[in-house]
């Protein structure tokens, strides 16, 4: 059944289905991980229905982001989202296979909300397609991200990343493969455990490893507005 609802605080409308998945903290978490630069080409990988390029929208109105979409059901959603929202100048929204896609430039900033679950993992796979997609590296991997991401910045760009603790080891060693140099890890905390949900990478192109690593934690967040302001 499609809706449409509030993107958090954050002023906009986005389209969803609540026969696939809805957007959540992750996707706002990483929105407001990314540091914008005035006028940055912004390409955002695995947009899904693109809660990443409205959020960044709101934060600097000047941007132009090319967001991909594999999934045509869930591309359709975003660009209803887009229209809605009356972004259509700012989002160029793509139907594709990041994976076999041509860009013909390259990006001041890409950002991604990839499939987090190895297809061979232990995590019980969803028998609805699109979200099976949306959260198992059936079309794409870790290693692919960051390949792509690579080859298709700017010099000295800079990718963000959110992704689970667990595959923290696969990351650092796909970034490093790839020339992309890790500036920022930060650890996200959900409750009031000591283990951490969610971790956000930032690395730059042809730069050297030089990490600072951030822990905060989101249990009683009223709002996700400047929630990186302190860095």
């Amino acid at each position: 059944m499609i809706e449409l609802n509030d993107l958090f605080d954050y002023g906009l409308k986005i389209y969803q289905n609540s026969d696939y998945f809805k957007f959540s903290i992750d996707s706002l978490l990483l929105g407001e991980f990314v540091e914008i630069k005035k006028n940055a080409n912004i390409l955002d990988m695995c947009t899904g229905n693109c809660p990443v390029p409205l959020l960044l929208l709101t934060k600097e109105k000047l941007l132009h982001i090319d967001a991909v979409e594999v999934q045509e059901e869930v591309y359709n959603l975003a660009k209803k989202s887009i229209v809605y929202n009356k972004l259509d100048e700012n989002i160029n929204l793509i139907n594709d296979d990041i994976n076999k896609l041509v860009l013909n430039k390259k990006y001041d900033i890409i950002t991604c909300n990839p499939p987090y679950f190895k297809v061979n993992s232990n995590k019980m796979q969803n028998k609805n397609d699109i979200k099976k997609i949306a959260r198992h590296e059936v079309l794409i991997k870790l290693d692919d991200i960051a390949r792509i991401a690579s080859s298709n910045l700017k010099e000295t760009g800079d990718f963000y990343l959110v992704h689970r603790p667990e595959r923290m080891v696969d990351i650092i060693n796909a970034l490093n493969k790839y020339n992309l140099g890790i500036r920022e890890i930060c650890l996200v905390n959900t409750n009031d455990t000591h283990i951490s949900k969610l971790v956000l990478f930032k690395a730059s192109k042809n730069k050297k490893n030089d990490v600072k690593v951030y822990n905060i934690n989101i249990k009683d967040l009223k709002s996700y507005k400047s929630i990186f302001d302190w860095r």
